[in-house]
């Protein structure tokens, strides 16, 4: 019996935090049904994205990442185009593409922080694969 596939994309930055929302995805969907792919950040995610949904492998591909104010340039902007670059791969590839894709007004590297961040990401993790599994049925639905 095939199973449907599912790919999830993680930044390396503040991997400890991100890698959460996998762990939350796969309380949801068979860790055995997703294909997991490493970025350096937020950044490379929607080329990933776009091809790995125009692959025809996955049902869906979610996206995860934590953006937060380095000092160096301006975070929000990041984030922003991040999440319109996931949205356009899905638009182009016609494959649904969820982001995880998180931006706090406050972060700090405090123990902290990083609990209620790890926290946050799990649940995140796990709407997404909610999210991956409706779409799922509702776009078989549609082609029966």
């Amino acid at each position: 019996m095939t199973h449907t596939r599912y790919a999830f994309i993680k930044a390396s930055w503040h991997a400890d935090i991100v890698d959460q929302a996998l762990a939350g995805f796969c309380q949801v969907i068979p860790s055995e049904q997703v294909d997991v792919f490493n970025v350096p950040g937020a950044f490379e995610m929607p080329l990933l994205a776009r091809e790995l949904a125009k692959t025809g492998r996955y049902a869906a591909v979610a996206a995860a990442a934590l953006v937060v104010d380095g000092g160096i340039y301006r975070h929000d902007f990041v984030a922003q185009a991040v999440v319109n670059g996931l949205m356009q791969a899905g638009m182009e590839s016609g494959v649904p593409v969820l982001s995880v894709s998180l931006t706090p007004h406050q972060f700090q590297e405090t123990e902290h922080h990083i609990d209620i961040f790890k926290r946050h990401f799990v649940q995140k993790g796990r709407e997404a694969a909610n999210a991956a599994q409706a779409m799922t049925k509702l776009r078989a639905d549609l082609a029966a």
